[in-house]
């Protein structure tokens, strides 16, 4: 039987465990909520997650976390308002694939992309799919390329400047193609163009190929990551397939102004992965197609780094002039 006194130390730490995300919570001012910038539109992928962090932050927390969604110039105003803002862990940044390439596509940004903002952590990333029209002549992608080579072939994006072009820019670089680059205004109107062959190809995600593939409108002839993915096993690689070294993985991830205190950078750093490693947020993450992607700062900002310079080398071989 357990003494009293050995009773109450194993109680001991209990309050100071349960205390401790009260007291971290301090170190961020009390009188605001917490605001998740989102430069994108409500309803799309990188609002989703936003809403998904937030809500479980709100509860980790305990206090209002909001999302504001500040959408328009490729991710630009949204970023802008937050490089604005009190640099205190209130007002933090959702970003998505076009933030690291918005330094080579714009001639001016109102802020420095790696100096006005203070990584968090990543949050999810979101590989790319091959798609080819279902009844078109490319079986893989070997026979994409070769045919490409031989004949004048168009893809799809669903506008300049996204992960979708920027990706199919490095597909024909890296396979010595010239092809024409369609933009679409959607990810519906791209799939129509596409499953009426009027373009050859388009990358697209997970969350918007599995239901077409589902319904044998298109075809999938590879993937865009290192290693084949879980909800498509048998579709290889592009590397694999036919070209050796080509990866592409979008990211969204969680940053804050520069010059916010280091320890609130570490604080919302633990809560978020902590978030991303429940049970339940990683099957809402697998229901919208992504994989939720703990990272340091340190390790984001090296993400970051990397992309920026992948990206503007991407831009600058397919001849892709600045706006």
């Amino acid at each position: 039987m357990l003494s009293r006194r050995s009773l109450l130390a194993g109680l001991a730490p209990l309050p100071a465990a349960l205390a401790a995300p009260a007291a971290l919570a301090q170190e961020l001012p009390a009188d605001r909520p917490i605001r998740i910038v989102v430069p994108t539109g409500a309803g799309g992928i990188t609002d989703i997650l936003a809403r998904i962090v937030a809500n479980r932050l709100a509860q980790r927390l305990g206090r209002p976390v909001v999302v504001d969604n500040r959408p328009g110039a490729s991710g630009i105003i949204g970023t802008e308002a937050v490089v604005r803002s009190r640099p205190d862990g209130t007002t933090l940044l959702m970003v998505y694939p076009s933030h690291p390439v918005n330094p080579a596509l714009k001639a001016r940004l109102p802020y420095d992309t790696e100096r006005d903002l203070a990584p968090i952590s990543t949050v999810t990333t979101v590989a790319l799919v091959l798609l080819v029209p279902r009844d078109g002549p490319d079986r893989d992608v070997a026979g994409l390329i070769d045919r490409a080579k031989r004949e004048k072939l168009n893809y799809a994006s669903v506008g300049s400047g996204s992960l979708a072009h920027l990706a199919a820019a490095l597909f024909c670089s890296t396979a010595g193609i010239e092809m024409v680059h369609v933009p679409f205004r959607s990810a519906p109107e791209a799939h129509t163009a596409l499953m009426r062959g009027e373009v050859a190809m388009f990358l697209d995600p997970p969350i918007t190929t599995l239901p077409l593939l589902a319904g044998n409108q298109v075809r999938a002839i590879g993937v865009s990551t290192r290693e084949r993915l879980a909800s498509l096993p048998e579709i290889p690689t592009i590397a694999e397939a036919a070209l050796p070294g080509y990866a592409v993985l979008g990211w969204n991830g969680l940053l804050a102004p520069a010059g916010t205190p280091a320890p609130i950078i570490t604080l919302l750093n633990r809560e978020v992965v902590a978030i991303l490693g429940e049970p339940e947020v990683r099957a809402q993450l697998d229901r919208q197609g992504t994989m939720p992607a703990p990272c340091t700062p340190e390790e984001f900002a090296t993400l970051i780094r990397a992309d920026i310079a992948k990206w503007a080398r991407v831009v600058r071989e397919a001849g892709i002039e600045p706006d």
